[in-house]
């Protein structure tokens, strides 16, 4: 109230500490600021320019909603008077009533434009951000103001070429702030627009050429003027010419300066490729660079430039930095490479190589497929089996420390181990490999510190596998396996005594099941029952059955017994679960209900459960949905979305669940989220729970956002309609 009564006084003294005492202690949202809309209107019609100034700077501080609508023309007049100081106070003023109130802006727009015929450098930075604001808040205006386009390229030109003026005078540029702004202005103007850009492209040419960029201020007039040139439809040349300034940025020494260099080139490097190719060299450079900000970007933009042309070149350097990069970059920079190496490999060859260099230098920092896709990469390159295998032996026996490269050369020796004995890889120095040496690099992972359980699940495989390549070691594998039999980790313990019951009970199917594991279609994704490698070849096994039982010819309808056990003697089962999924599949089969004995009975509707949100975050919705197929089966519906602005590509879902629970996954729809949730993805999980333990399933989240990799996990314990 203080401010509000010296604000009242006539004295210019107490009016001043009043209107700055009011802009430091009240805001719009408090009443006492009301109480000055009047005190304000007063003043703005004083004889003294002083106190106008003073109500102007308070309204454009603290004006609200209500004052802005009261005191707009009052503003409006202001900007046609004679004196310059008040109408650049009045621009200013006016620009925050237009951000403040937007439907105010017809009230300004003739206002605005006839300003740019000022001479006072103050008015026009007034005037020119105003008629940026008003061509932001309504399309309309924009389409009005672009006739204005030649008095801006005026005005910017008699900057360009004016002499040396000590008022306006910035480090040898005149007026940069204004320039700075027109430059702004005229990349909204011309912004898909052909008449506007033809009109400005010879001023930003000229602005370019003559600009010097020895001086801070001179690259800020030409980081200003790059941008529009990218901005709008301009000339290939003139493009041309802002990303070389753009180029000379990257070699400047201030590395804010080749910070922003790097953003600008990544926003362009999809649609000016081959004019950011010519700074490849430098770009690549900045990859030692020792800021930390300036090495992330020069990473994302490297990557962005790898093409089929440059794929040897560039993978070197990007493995080159992959040895020295810091920690928080190592995953990234990892991912990047596996995506490259797969869009431009020239060979297959090539790309092994790459993924094993990978995964040698930084193998534990890459994500969970990797495993599995360098595993599909491998099976599908049958005349790389011998190389690979003796490069995949080399780098077990010489570090074991780097898990997904141990477990893939662990799949790997399982698979081709005959090929390390028998033949001599012609592209690979001879090594004396021997059967025993074999089985004790395996064992030396089964006993290592180092070994995660996931990576000791695939070397006991491996071991397993060997004793249908190796003849003369059959012994010392049995020893090996059955000494896991009684491993305090459940996974390795039920698979050593499933694999003991192979040598015991069923040796006589041991080579059949060993058998090589057949070529993985690419577009079939792989899904497994818990995180093990081990577990996919469990699954791929177990589908090859069950692939058998469902060509059997259908049983008659009194055998209910029979159908109980469609692989024979239940006891016969080489893995645990096999046939308690059966009796469903045997039942539609028969093609009798079994669940409506005493006929005539209409089954009841199943009623979907409602959705449960599952996961919410960077736009990304998972949700859960059920629907009961009887006492000890569920059929899961798992749905996608995406409410962003930008699309998350990479999208895919991984789930676990104990191991009494059988569980297979549906190929999904898709791997891209569209952006603000114009489609979704969806995926079916089919759960049969015959022991009806507690049922609970544990989801893996995987997604790309912004050039970013994301990996969740979720624990699903409660299921909607499902006991």
């Amino acid at each position: 109230m203080e401010c509000v009564r010296m604000i009242a006084s006539p004295r210019y003294s107490e009016k001043r500490v009043g209107y700055l005492g009011a802009m430091m202690l009240l805001d719009e949202k408090q009443d006492a600021s009301l109480l000055i809309t009047n005190s304000i209107k007063n003043d703005l019609s004083h004889s003294s320019q002083f106190v106008q100034s003073l109500a102007l700077c308070t309204l454009a501080c603290i004006g609200s909603a209500e004052m802005c609508k009261d005191l707009a023309p009052e503003i409006d007049k202001l900007l046609r008077a004679s004196n310059s100081y008040i109408k650049k106070k009045a621009a200013l003023c006016a620009i925050h009533i237009v951000k403040k109130v937007p439907d105010l802006e017809e009230v300004f727009s003739l206002t605005a434009r006839s300003l740019l015929s000022e001479k006072h450098h103050g008015v026009l930075h007034g005037a020119v951000v105003l008629i940026t604001v008003l061509c932001e808040c309504n399309p309309e205006t924009l389409e009005r103001f672009r006739k204005t386009v030649p008095d801006l390229v005026r005005i910017m030109k008699g900057l360009v070429t004016s002499g040396y003026s000590p008022e306006h005078d910035v480090a040898g540029i005149s007026d940069p702030f204004l320039q700075v702004r027109i430059l702004r202005l005229l990349r909204i103007l011309g912004r898909n627009n052909e008449t506007a850009s033809d009109t400005m492209n010879d001023l930003l040419a000229q602005v370019a050429t003559n600009t010097d960029s020895t001086k801070t201020v001179g690259n800020a007039v030409l980081y200003e003027t790059v941008l529009t040139v990218l901005d709008i439809k301009s000339e290939s040349g003139l493009r041309i010419l802002a990303v070389n300034i753009l180029g000379r940025f990257l070699l400047n020494n201030d590395r804010n300066i080749r910070y922003i260099a790097m953003t600008s080139l990544q926003k362009i490097v999809n649609s000016d490729n081959i004019a950011v190719q010519r700074h490849r060299g430098t770009i690549v450079d900045c990859l030692k660079d020792p800021d930390a900000s300036v090495k992330r970007r020069a990473l994302d933009l490297s990557l962005a430039l790898v093409s089929a042309s440059n794929i040897r070149s560039m993978m070197k350097e990007l493995l080159v930095f992959l040895c020295s990069c810091p920690p928080d970059l190592r995953a990234e920079a990892a991912s990047g490479i596996f995506h490259a190496a797969e869009k431009y490999a020239p060979s297959q060859r090539w790309h092994i190589d790459t993924i094993l260099h990978v995964l040698t230098t930084a193998g534990g920092d890459v994500r969970d497929e990797t495993v599995p896709n360098l595993i599909l990469l491998i099976t599908n390159a049958s005349d790389l089996h011998c190389y690979t295998v003796h490069k995949l032996y080399r780098a077990l026996i010489t570090d074991i420390s780097q898990q997904p490269l141990v477990q893939v050369a662990s799949w790997c020796i399982g698979e081709y181990g005959d090929l390390l004995l028998r033949e001599e890889c012609q592209e690979m120095e001879p090594t004396e490999v021997t059967a025993d040496t074999v089985l004790d690099a395996l064992e030396t992972v089964l006993q290592s510190h180092m070994s995660t359980p996931t990576t000791r699940g695939f070397a006991l495989t491996a071991t397993m596998k060997l004793s249908t390549r190796i003849n003369e070691n059959v012994d010392r594998i049995r020893s090996i396996v059955s000494i896991y039999g009684s491993c305090i980790d459940v996974e390795l313990q039920q698979r050593a005594v499933e694999y003991n019951a192979l040598f015991k009970k069923y040796d006589h199917m041991r080579a059949a099941v060993l058998e090589r594991m057949p070529v993985i279609e690419r577009n079939s994704p792989i899904h497994t029952n818990g995180d093990s490698m081990g577990d996919v070849i469990k699954e791929v096994e177990v589908d090859k059955l069950k692939l058998k039982a469902d060509l059997l010819p259908q049983q008659p309808a009194n055998q209910v017994c029979d159908l109980l056990d469609l692989l024979g003697d239940s006891e016969k089962s080489v893995y645990g679960g096999t046939t308690s999924i059966q009796p469903i599949n045997a039942a539609k089969l028969a093609g009798g209900d079994l669940l409506d004995l005493l006929g005539g009975f209409e089954p009841t509707p199943l009623t979907p459960a409602p959705a449960m949100t599952l996961y919410e975050k960077n736009g990304v919705t998972l949700t859960l949905s059920c629907e009961k197929q009887s006492e000890c089966s569920l059929a899961v519906t798992l749905r996608g979305s995406n409410s962003s602005n930008l699309d998350v590509s990479s999208f895919s879902l991984q789930a676990a669940v104990p191991k009494s629970i059988d569980l297979h996954m549906k190929a999904p729809s898709g791997d891209t989220l569209p952006a603000r949730g114009t489609s979704q993805v969806t995926q079916l999980v089919l759960l049969n729970n015959p022991n009806k333990v507690n049922l609970k399933m544990r989801i893996r989240i995987s997604y790309s956002s912004q050039g970013s990799s994301i990996q969740e996990t979720v624990q699903v314990d409660s299921f909607p309609g499902f006991s």
